[in-house]
């Protein structure tokens, strides 16, 4: 809203300068000289051959007197801006009376379906299962704040290979006699047994072929819904997502929907023939594939430094929907979830997933191949946001010292250990419950404030940290805010600036504010991460020079205990978007 003030002030005086080229602004790369700056004045001066200063000069004289603003032109061409202290004054009061805090919702809402979390039953969740019920629950509450209809979606993988294989080996253990001859007493299915048995099976499937063939007419038997198989993979499921829903809450994950793969099995048939009748498939080698790619596509490989020969490899090979044996793919099972969602959910606008960066061919075979059947209409949006991967110190991927891959449920603990730590070390009452906010907020933080398509280190020792720019620091932030106002017995008053100090809270807000939009756009947290930081850092800055509770002036005070609720209602509400709960202390 400030932004738009400002433009519209600008560009009346552009108006009657008589210039044509509507002008916007930014916020100031040098904070310390001004709020805001117009850099527009040199291509304007460009187009009409005029001097960029001169343009300047002409645009702010005609800029209409008022009380908010102050435009000044510095050389060569800039035009700055500041915000006076009754306006800053203004917002601020604004602010804390408005349910957003100053932040616009959009004007049009969209529905949104997003799909994130994707852990795949009989596995035992790891650390690569981290980042996309991280994002995606940011996403979600972004999404939901600035006024879309969003439906979230766990999508589990739950209808492939590791089924198959899962079952086989249980079998070849002796473990699932009872189903097959009715001797004996049914066996208790646990998350022990899962978690020994598929590793088992995937490293023997790479040795042996037979056993590979076997797992796959297994889990075609599954597909199949033939028993015992079927009776079997509902218990296994049944065990496998108890557990992932308890680690994603955990995580701070809320799913509307608990679907997965199976639960699109129902509209495969009609998907495929959809894909057939407009000629799109043809058969190699048994399996039924579709063409994907585009004339004059080329693949770029990953470079290893920025500064190595850009290669490319084939174009985009074709997307596989069902198997030489009749078994479907990942893709037909994606493609039938797009189908079902559409079926089952109208005027979707959007559906996005949230997922590894290195699955973007694989969602470009799909997304093409639903367009061009018209599975997904013309003007709904399919949407990967593909993640960098999470690594160690030695940006390898984060292992265990054996080089296993490490359990989600052992670095949940690891967080608690480490967050009942600092704790101990603050003197501050220890509880899981409390060391479990402060551990996931040191760990979404972490990820957050990095660009999503980006590797990045896993530091829990440096994310942990009660100062700098980490999640417990946010949170303690609040949490000493609450401090304070607890213990202040005056009423809130008026707000008005006494200090440089409220001036950079204020206009920390308004950076604040506009990162929920670029967010958004950007479709990664990084922005608001480094906003709400910097708010943060602000306010401490004012509570290290300004005594509140002891301030004498009771028209200052009650002024302070405003800017304090204000400071507290913003950084809730970004922490809140981020997925991070604050505790009552610290």
């Amino acid at each position: 809203m400030v932004i738009q003030e400002i433009e519209d002030l600008l560009n009346e005086g552009r108006e009657k300068a008589g210039y044509s080229e509507k002008l916007s602004i930014t916020f100031s790369n040098m904070p310390k000289l001004c709020d805001f700056q117009c850099n527009g004045c040199f291509s304007l001066a460009k187009k009409i051959g005029g001097n960029p200063f001169d343009v300047a000069e002409k645009i702010v004289k005609n800029i209409p007197q008022n009380d908010d603003f102050i435009f000044e032109v510095a050389k060569p061409a800039f035009i700055n801006i500041k915000l006076t202290d009754k306006k800053l004054e203004n917002l601020g009061n604004e602010f804390l009376n408005d349910e957003m805090g100053g932040v616009q919702k959009h004007q049009k809402s969209q529905k949104v379906i997003l799909d994130y979390g994707g852990a795949n039953v009989a596995k035992a969740l790891h650390i690569g299962h981290l980042r996309s019920p991280i994002i995606g629950e940011s996403l979600k509450r972004l999404y939901k704040f600035l006024g879309d209809e969003v439906i979230s979606d766990a999508h589990l993988g739950d209808w492939g290979l590791q089924m198959g294989l899962t079952e086989l080996q249980l079998y070849n253990d002796g473990i699932l006699d009872y189903y097959f001859t009715g001797k004996g007493e049914e066996p208790i299915i646990t998350l022990d047994l899962l978690n020994e048995a598929y590793p088992k099976a995937s490293l023997r499937k790479n040795n042996d072929e037979d056993f590979k063939n076997q797992a796959d007419d297994w889990t075609l038997k599954i597909q199949n819904k033939e028993e015992p198989y079927f009776t079997i993979y509902k218990k296994i499921r049944q065990v496998s997502v108890e557990q992932i829903k308890k680690h994603y809450s955990e995580l701070g994950a809320e799913f509307d929907l608990w679907y997965g793969e199976s639960d699109a099995d129902a509209y495969i048939d009609k998907a495929l023939k959809i894909i057939e009748d407009k000629g799109l498939t043809r058969v190699s080698d048994g399996a039924v594939i579709v063409d994907v790619a585009e004339e004059g596509e080329n693949i770029p490989l990953p470079k290893s430094s920025p500064d190595e020969v850009q290669r490319y490899k084939n174009p985009m090979p074709p997307a596989i929907l069902k198997k030489y044996n009749g078994g479907v793919l990942y893709a037909t099972t994606d493609i039938a979830t797009i189908l079902m969602r559409n079926e089952t959910i109208k005027n979707v606008d959007r559906i996005e997933y949230i997922v590894d960066g290195r699955q973007k061919n694989h969602f470009t075979q799909v997304f093409r191949v639903c367009k061009k059947a018209g599975i997904s209409p013309e003007n709904q949006q399919l949407i990967h946001i593909g993640f960098g991967t999470m690594t160690g110190k030695d940006g390898k991927p984060f292992k265990t010292r054996s080089g296993d891959t490490i359990k989600l449920e052992d670095i949940i603990n690891l967080l608690i250990d480490k967050a009942s730590e600092k704790l101990k070390a603050n003197n501050a009452p220890v509880s899981r419950e409390t060391a479990l906010k402060i551990g996931v907020a040191a760990m979404k933080f972490g990820d957050l404030s990095n660009s999503v398509v980006k590797d990045y280190v896993f530091d829990i020792d440096k994310f942990l940290s009660f100062e700098g720019k980490t999640g417990p620091y946010l949170q303690y932030t609040v949490v000493r805010i609450n401090s304070i106002l607890n213990r202040c017995n005056d009423k809130a008053g008026k707000f008005f600036i006494n200090s440089d100090e409220e001036r950079e809270i204020i206009k920390s807000i308004l950076k604040l504010n506009s990162a929920y939009e670029i967010c958004y756009q950007e479709k990664s947290l990084n922005a608001l991460c480094s906003a709400t930081y910097d708010l943060a850092s602000n306010f401490s800055t004012f509570y290290n020079n300004h005594n509140v509770i002891n301030e004498s002036n009771s028209q200052i005070k009650q002024s302070y205990i405003s800017l304090l609720n204000l400071v507290k209602k913003e950084l809730s509400t970004a922490l809140y978007v981020l997925g991070i709960d604050i505790p009552e202390k610290m």
